[in-house]
């Protein structure tokens, strides 16, 4: 039989649209015999794992060797190749051309040791990959929106062949990581924040999409790379940039409802916070940046607070950056004094922050309201190490990407200043940390409760002890917030929403994992904090009557585990059956 002309052309740019296949089920040209022959080896399923009567079923029988392997074993192939790879960038590729030609089994393999993949398929890995993204880039697998693409942006939805999107990442690519403008190389991130959706949350990923808002770059690198795949032109700023973000907001819910979820990740901080005080209450939304990074730290904060045995309102806190981070954390960390039992001002008056011209000061000029709110009363300073000794405080968190900030001198009056200092250095990626877990606890000697954002490997002490630095990875918050968003239809995404992930991380946290110098849950049990977020954010929504999906499940938890995405194959096996033996006879 001829294959049909549809279906070769179909065959003929299936390479390039891998997205194509990202549902559970195959696609719809796919459904005759002679199609699913056809284009066999552009498939991303189950390989080797097909069964006898899936391969005969489907006339694939023959194009597979004569095997039958399952997940697992699979999962042990992908592993054993992984393990040959001496490059984290080659591990990245070999694990982002998995997800194209079999998510499913991508996603099982995340799973089956997410402490180990995670830092390859995010952070740190992924500033590296976002570096190299003109080398990386194999196949697309997102939507990339140009500011030349104003006033088609709803027609260009249409496209993205999945109808239901319930999860978007957005970024236009000027502050990726620590590493600054990247543009279009920046896609790199959503793409890694939605695999983390799946792999911790259990957020369906054909439900997801990555988004890509093109308006050029400042990386003078970048527009003489010959190989960067963005705009070749300065940033557009000003109305035609805010036209743009409004015009997508609005594309997106007209097309996939008022409760798609928008995260924007990585917005320069001149937008990141004004984006936010914009659509935070017209549109289902929240920044990782500010909300996600502040979450995970203030839970790192009251997980700490299980060690100094006081409460966070008698802490001092002294900010390293006074970025959307820093501003997001800080807060956090006054709402969650307030909760306490102090006010506001007094909260706010225990935070102290330091930027590129140093303390932050009332009466320094050019300040942003932002800023303002955490400018007291004092002389202005602009080294660090001499601040850390006028200002005295317990808690010191670096969030201004500056590599070795928090120098043994720092370190070293942290400890003299405090029985057991807290020290956060959460920059990304690696390079840019403050310092390191094995420089905390020696010049702490020992005593020094640590956090990063980026990954360490364990310390042991002279006195033999081993400590397990905790890293304050966001991967403990958005994908918990996002199932409990999407599994109750939340309206709008309040500040409320992130201390309440916060206190659930926090009480994650065991005894035994605090003695061994964790604030975070050990990453294998992610999934499971990510269901307790997601339960606690739905109970609370119902609560508050912000949730839109109803009538209210009467066991919510159970309702919550039924909307997780499943990394086990689907059957092809087509639904056979008789009837009575009367009913088929051919009637002459």
């Amino acid at each position: 039989m001829r294959v049909p002309a549809a279906v070769l052309v179909c065959s003929r740019y299936l390479p390039s649209f891998p997205i194509l296949f990202s549902t559970d089920a195959p696609p719809r040209f796919l459904r005759t015999k002679v199609a699913v022959g056809a284009v066999l080896r552009f498939l991303p399923w189950q390989g080797m794992a097909f069964t006898l009567e899936e391969r005969q079923q489907l006339n694939i029988h023959g194009l597979l060797p004569p095997c039958f392997l399952g997940q697992d074993a699979q999962v042990y192939t992908i592993l054993k190749n992984f393990e040959r790879l001496t490059c984290d960038l080659d591990r990245y590729m070999l694990l982002m051309s998995l997800q194209d030609r079999n998510e499913k089994l991508f996603y099982k393999v995340l799973a089956s040791d997410i402490e180990r993949f995670m830092p390859i398929v995010y952070t740190p890995t992924v500033g590296l990959a976002c570096q190299q993204y003109g080398l990386a880039f194999r196949r697309p697998r997102g939507l990339f929106i140009s500011i030349h693409d104003r006033g088609h942006i709803a027609t260009m939805l249409k496209s993205w062949p999945e109808s239901v999107i319930k999860a978007i990442v957005v970024t236009d690519g000027e502050r990726i990581l620590g590493l600054g403008d990247l543009g279009c190389y920046g896609m790199g991130i959503p793409v890694g924040k939605l695999a983390l959706y799946t792999a911790c949350g259990g957020v369906k990923p054909h439900e997801c999409l990555p988004v890509m808002l093109d308006v050029g770059t400042d990386n003078e690198a970048l527009l003489k790379d010959p190989l960067y795949i963005g705009l070749r032109h300065k940033r557009i700023r000003g109305q035609a940039y805010d036209d743009l973000l409004d015009e997508f907001m609005e594309a997106v819910t007209s097309r996939y409802g008022m409760n798609c979820l928008i995260q924007f990740e990585d917005f320069a901080n001149a937008n990141a916070f004004r984006l936010l005080h914009k659509y935070r209450n017209k549109y289902c939304t929240f920044n990782d940046d500010i909300q996600g990074t502040a979450s995970v730290a203030v839970a790192g904060l009251l997980a700490a607070l299980r060690i100094t045995k006081n409460k966070l309102s008698d802490h001092t806190v002294l900010f390293q950056g006074a970025g959307e981070a820093a501003l997001g954390i800080a807060n956090l960390i006054v709402m969650a004094m307030e909760k306490e039992g102090i006010p506001k001002d007094a909260a706010t008056k225990r935070i102290w922050m330091v930027d590129s011209k140093g303390l932050i000061v009332k009466g320094r000029a050019s300040l942003t309201p932002e800023k303002q709110r955490f400018a007291h009363e004092h002389g202005e300073m602009k080294n660090l190490e001499d601040i850390v000794k006028d200002i005295k405080p317990s808690v010191l968190i670096g969030v201004a990407a500056i590599g070795g900030a928090f120098t043994t001198q720092i370190l070293q009056d942290m400890a003299a200043l405090n029985k057991r200092p807290i020290i956060f250095a959460l920059s990304n990626p690696t390079s840019k940390a403050e310092c390191t877990a094995e420089q905390c606890y020696k010049y702490t000697e020992g005593r020094g409760i640590f956090a990063s954002g980026s990954p360490f490997d364990p310390v042991t002490l002279p006195s033999g002890q081993t400590l397990y630095p905790g890293q304050g990875n966001n991967s403990y918050v958005f994908p918990g917030v996002a199932l409990g968003v999407i599994s109750c239809g939340l309206r709008h995404i309040d500040e409320d929403v992130f201390l309440t992930t916060a206190e659930v991380i926090a009480q994650q946290v065991t005894d035994e994992n605090l003695q061994e110098g964790r604030l975070y849950p050990p990453l294998v049990t992610i999934q499971d904090v990510s269901l307790k977020i997601a339960v606690r954010v739905a109970e609370e929504a119902y609560r508050n009557n912000t949730a839109s999906t109803y009538p209210q499940p009467k066991d919510l938890e159970a309702f919550i585990r039924s909307q997780v995405y499943s990394t086990d194959y689907n059957s092809f096996v087509a639904d056979s059956y008789t009837w009575p033996e009367e009913a088929m006879k051919v009637k002459l």
